[in-house]
């Protein structure tokens, strides 16, 4: 008997069976999840295990929740050991640089939605407010990101000097900020429309134009300048 199929008898079997047969598209989240999962206990199969994963989280949200929890939330769960949890947290880290590598062969700085598309799921998981300056060229190729500040989105905190600062080092002819908000509403506020306010002011006298300001949240974003703020 082959080494797959010892591990894979019963219950465990099947989700691989169906892969091999059928592809990979004809398995649900949790069948897929299983097949990562690989082997379960005396009492729950992998595929048992992987859909009690799962239904920890909202229903809409589940795949994304797994960038959320911690590997000793998924030690936690029965069945689920250190190795189990590690390999569950990679793939959930490969999903969100696949999504990232594709959204590049696009990205164009011109364009808000390219530039959301790219930053998506780099910033979407996010748990705190992160804020990020990309640095442009005349031709509005990326120099540099940097990432500003993390935890929050403040008038006071973020320093105009210092937005300045990395663009004159870098010798950057335009910017652009990006931040995350971890609610996953991508409505802006208060705070970001005064930070908005003083680095658009300090840009046009600097010479070094902001061309936008991105808010990223769950699968959305609002482009201040299609907004109509810039």
């Amino acid at each position: 008997m082959p080494l797959w199929e010892k591990e894979w008898k019963g219950n465990h079997l099947k989700p691989y069976e169906k892969f091999l047969k059928h592809g990979a598209a004809s398995l649900t989240d949790a069948e897929l999840l299983a097949i990562i999962i690989r082997t379960g206990t005396k009492n729950a199969s992998a595929l048992t295990i992987a859909q009690k994963l799962l239904d920890r989280f909202e229903q809409n949200r589940q795949l994304n929740s797994l960038h959320h929890i911690t590997i000793q939330e998924l030690m936690e769960m029965e069945g689920i050991g250190e190795v189990k949890a590690v390999k569950i947290k990679c793939i959930a880290e490969l999903s969100a640089r696949m999504a990232k590598q594709h959204a590049a062969q696009t990205l164009d700085f011109k364009t808000p939605s390219s530039i959301a598309d790219y930053y998506m799921e780099q910033m979407r998981h996010e748990e705190v407010e992160k804020v990020l300056l990309l640095l442009l060229d005349t031709k509005l190729h990326l120099m540099e990101e940097y990432l500003l500040s993390k935890g929050t989105v403040n008038a006071s905190l973020l320093s105009t000097r210092e937005v300045f600062r990395h663009a004159l080092r870098a010798g950057a002819c335009k910017i652009v900020l990006l931040h995350n908000h971890p609610s996953g509403s991508c409505n802006p506020s208060k705070e970001d429309l005064s930070v908005t306010k003083k680095i658009i002011e300090a840009g046009n006298l600097m010479e070094i134009p902001l061309l936008d300001h991105l808010i990223v949240g769950d699968g959305c974003y609002l482009s201040l300048k299609e907004y109509g703020y810039i």
